[in-house]
This record gives structure tokens, C-alpha cells and sequence, in this order.
């Protein structure tokens, strides 16, 4: 059974454990070296998260089996559950060829240990292990993935399985529900391909004026874009696998995570609706029902289901190859047999704003611009990314920011394509989305989509080097990150 399911008695079951103080050295040798840090001493014994990285043969269809690297022998990694402020030590075991990152997306961490290597954090040598210290926070949804730059190589990056749920318990308790579904969307076999994004549908004249313009101007054809052949939801392509088992008049709460490397993903669920309580892992201030989910690459959404339509159920894409090609799961009532039913799903465009206050953001102390831009890279070439009119640059120097001040980000996307843009180690409030006011929800990514904008307030919480990128992957490969530097 690859889906991970929980009652609510049992919500503690799978890894209890509870950012923190640097604890050991890695070992680039490949055995176990440990250092103590500065005014601590290193504990022996075993680590309370141990994480492996290593190859994985997974079986995704019938007869249809996939090499990868993965996290604990599985994709996805086994769910880590983490207690609010409760601190815990890491063990993470590189058993590959390469040297690895491991991101724990969403958190409030020391740089040191957020995983990425623009903000100088510590690597996990190939064949060598690493041991820190991290106490978990915020409460709620999060997750962990690699965070190595692939380039132009398909099998390195978030185009493999390395990425898991990690779920920080709160404090107090989450709210009332029987059972508790944990689902992951991710793609495989990625290939290179000319075709370009689709159009989004909710697009105004006014957008699709200025596409046509900026197709105009360009110098070069659109470069490589990524395609791909099996979709699957934890792991396992649609009818392939145990399905999800429900019984009528239970609340569910789903938490859902896009776990892709660059697609963005819709999930309707056949009469039922999708009572959304928290985006990111941050619940939000005003939970509302939708028909259907929209997840921008790396966003993660809760939502509470009520089981009252009885019957065997596709919970899916409604874009109807991608379904055919296995983004989907069967749902399935207690008692109830046959085949699984699809209907398509009513069409309406993803509002952030309807989950948040209408009351006004507090004006901050500082905006700061950021245009996205985009330099096609021509036929058999790769596009490049720019922030502000420049590609991201490692000798270049971090804009500095001063911890406690509120700053204001303009997300503005001057291209065609749509950016799941991401902030480490902080989570940033939307104030204003594609022009309408809003406020109240906290989230780490926010989707832009092509020729809009979205501003947002963060206020940052802890010194250090933080980087701002595109979590799709092929963008973030190519230029679009920028690095801040919290004083």
C-alpha cells in the first residue's frame, strides 16, 4: 500500500519526532565522522529522522517498473511527522554517486541546514553521511526534496523521487476529522520537447494582447520545454495499486503536495467538493469550497472532504490525457464495487483571495521590485530566466535585507509562462493578487501566472543567506533565483 492513510487516533503513528544548532560533520570519505559544535557537545546514539538517500526500483503501472533515487527505500519517501519547537536529530545517508542537498521546504531553518547550496548550506557528500540538529516550525504541511541543479540531465533533481511530506504537528490540535490522506503528484520519464505551455484558459484580453506582442519581438524560436510519459499519485498510476478506502459520512482531511519538477496540476474529485483549510501548511482565514485544486509546482493544499456521495470514485486530473496517462487515484466507499467514475468537473479560475481578509495589509518599509523575464533560447537550445533584468549570478552580491523590517516583494511576470515562485525560509503574506487586495494567507510559493502580478509581505525571522527562485525546475536550472542576505 503506497498511499499514506492515518485515523485520528492513530495521527502520531508514523515518525513522531520532533532549526536549529549545527550538531556534526559531514564525512567526505564515505564512513562516520562527527564533529561537535561550538558550546555543545554532539549526542551519540541513534538519530530521531534518518533519511537515505539511495536507488530505488519502482513499480508505477502493471509491468511498468522506473530506476530512480528516492528517499527510504521509497517513492515517495515515507511521510516524517515532526513536533512544533520540538527538537530533533537529523541523520541523512548519501548512498549515490553524487554529492546531494537536502531541502526542508517550507521550515524556518539556520541556512546551514535549509539544503541549497546558493545559501552556502552543508552538502551531503556521495557515499557519506551528515548529522545536525533542527527544530521543526511552522506548524503544519511541509515537505523535504532534493536540491541539486540538474541542468539539461533528466535524471538528476526533483525529475527523480527524492521528496517526501513532512508534517509538523501543531501545538494544538488541527481541527476534527476520521481519517487522514497524505497524496503526492509527480511525473515521469521526462523528455525534451518544442511544445510550449498551454494557454492558460482564465487569461483576459488584455494578457493574451500583450502574448501576442511579446511573440512578436522575439528574436529566437521558444527553447527546450519538458515533457513526460506516467503521471502518478504516490507513486502509482491511476488503477494501479490499493485505492483510497472511505466510508460514508466520514470527513477526510487531504493533504495534497505537488511534488512535480515543473507542471503545474488540477485534482477534481467527482460530487464531492474540497473544503480548503490551509495552503502551504498555513490555514488560512476563511476556508471556502471549491470543485476543483490548482497546485502550482511545490504548493501544498489541505482540505477536508465529506463522504456523502457513495461510490467508486476517480480523484484526478481533468485534463483527460494526463488522467489516461495515470495522474489519478480510485476512491473507494466501504461496500461499494465497480468500475470507478469520472465526470468532468465545472470550469472556474483558481482565486487565491477567496481563502483570505478583506481587511488592508499594513503598509511596509520597503517594495521591492521583481520583474521576471525571459531570453528564449531558440531551437535545441534552453530559454534563460532573468529576475530584474539579470540572470541569476553566484559572485554576485546578496541584496541585504534587515531582519524584523516588512518588506514588500512585486512578483511582476513579463512572460508567457507561469512561475511557482519561492522564498526559503520564510513565509511571505499575499496583499495583492493580479491587482485585487487581500490578506491574511501565509504561504512559501505563490503561482504567477503570465503577464500578472502578485505582491506579497514578508518579514524576515533569522540572519542569513536566503534564496528567492522559480520552483519549476527547468527555470530555476537556467537562471531565475536570487539570493538575499538577512542581517
Amino acid at each position: 500500500m503506497n498511499h499514506s492513510r492515518a485515523t485520528r487516533r492513530s495521527f502520531l503513528s508514523d515518525v513522531t519526532v520532533g532549526a536549529g544548532l549545527l550538531l556534526a560533520g559531514c564525512n567526505r570519505g564515505g564512513g562516520s565522522a562527527e564533529s561537535a559544535p561550538a558550546g555543545g557537545s554532539t549526542p551519540g546514539g541513534p538519530a530521531d529522522v534518518t533519511l537515505r538517500i539511495a536507488p530505488v526500483l519502482a513499480d508505477i503501472a502493471k509491468d511498468h517498473t522506473i530506476s530512480t533515487v528516492g528517499y527510504n527505500g521509497a517513492v515517495p519517501g515515507p511521510p516524517i511527522r515532526l513536533r512544533e519547537g520540538v527538537p530533533v536529530t537529523v541523520d541523512l545517508f548519501n548512498e549515490t554517486d553524487s554529492a546531494e542537498f537536502v531541502h526542508w521546504h517550507g521550515q524556518i531553518v539556520p541556512a546551514d541546514i535549509d539544503g541549497a547550496q546558493e545559501e552556502n548550506s552543508l552538502v551531503v557528500p556521495a557515499h557519506g553521511h551528515l548529522r545536525y540538529r533542527l527544530t521543526p516550525q511552522p506548524a503544519g504541511a511541509r515537505w523535504v526534496h532534493t536540491h541539486v541543479m540538474p541542468m539539461s540531465d533528466l535524471s538528476r533533481g526533483t525529475y527523480t523521487g527524492q521528496f517526501a511530506f513532512v508534517y509538523v504537528e501543531p501545538k494544538t490540535s488541527p481541527g476534527q476529522f476520521d481519517q487522514e490522506i497524505f497524496l503526492a503528484t509527480h511525473e515521469w520519464e521526462p523528455i525534451y520537447t518544442t511544445e510550449e505551455e498551454e494557454d492558460e484558459e482564465d487569461t483576459t484580453p488584455e494578457e493574451r494582447r500583450r502574448k501576442e506582442e511579446a511573440k512578436k519581438k522575439e528574436e529566437k524560436p521558444n527553447g527546450w520545454e519538458i515533457g513526460y510519459q506516467r503521471f502518478t499519485i504516490n507513486g502509482k498510476c491511476l488503477g494501479y495499486g490499493e485505492p483510497l478506502h472511505v466510508k460514508e459520512g466520514q470527513r477526510v482531511l487531504f493533504h495534497f503536495l505537488n511534488a512535480s519538477a515543473t507542471e503545474i496540476i488540477q485534482l477534481a474529485l467527482p460530487g464531492h467538493r474540497f473544503q480548503i483549510v490551509a495552503l502551504d501548511g498555513n490555514p488560512v482565514p476563511r476556508p471556502q469550497s471549491v470543485d476543483v485544486l490548482e497546485l502550482g509546482t511545490a504548493e501544498r493544499i489541505d482540505a477536508v472532504v465529506e463522504m456523502k456521495t457513495p461510490g467508486v470514485w476517480i480523484l484526478g486530473t481533468p485534463k483527460d490525457d494526463d488522467r489516461k496517462n495515470g495522474m489519478g487515484i480510485v476512491v473507494e466507499y466501504a461496500n461499494k464495487r465497480g468500475a470507478p467514475r469520472w465526470t468532468k468537473p465545472p470550469k472556474k479560475a483558481w482565486d487565491y483571495t477567496i481563502f483570505g481578509d478583506t481587511r488592508p495589509a499594513p503598509n511596509p518599509d520597503e517594495v521591492i521590485p521583481l520583474a521576471f523575464g525571459k531570453i528564449n533560447g531558440g531551437t535545441g537550445g534552453f530559454n534563460r530566466w532573468t529576475v530584474n533584468g539579470k540572470a541569476y549570478d553566484e559572485k554576485a552580491e546578496p541584496r541585504l535585507l534587515h531582519k524584523g523590517r516588512r518588506y514588500r516583494l512585486v512578483f511582476d511576470n513579463q512572460t508567457d509562462d507561469a512561475h511557482p515562485v519561492h522564498l526559503h525560509r520564510n513565509s511571505f503574506e499575499l496583499t495583492s493578487v493580479y491587482g485585487k487586495p487581500t490578506a491574511g494567507i501565509l504561504k512559501d510559493v505563490v503561482l504567477v501566472k503570465g503577464f500578472r502580478k502578485i505582491e506579497v509581505d514578508f518579514s524576515p525571522v533569522m540572519e542569513g543567506l536566503t534564496l528567492f527562485h522559480c520552483h519549476q525546475q527547468l527555470h530555476m536550472d537556467y537562471g531565475f533565483k536570487l539570493l538575499f542576505n538577512v542581517a
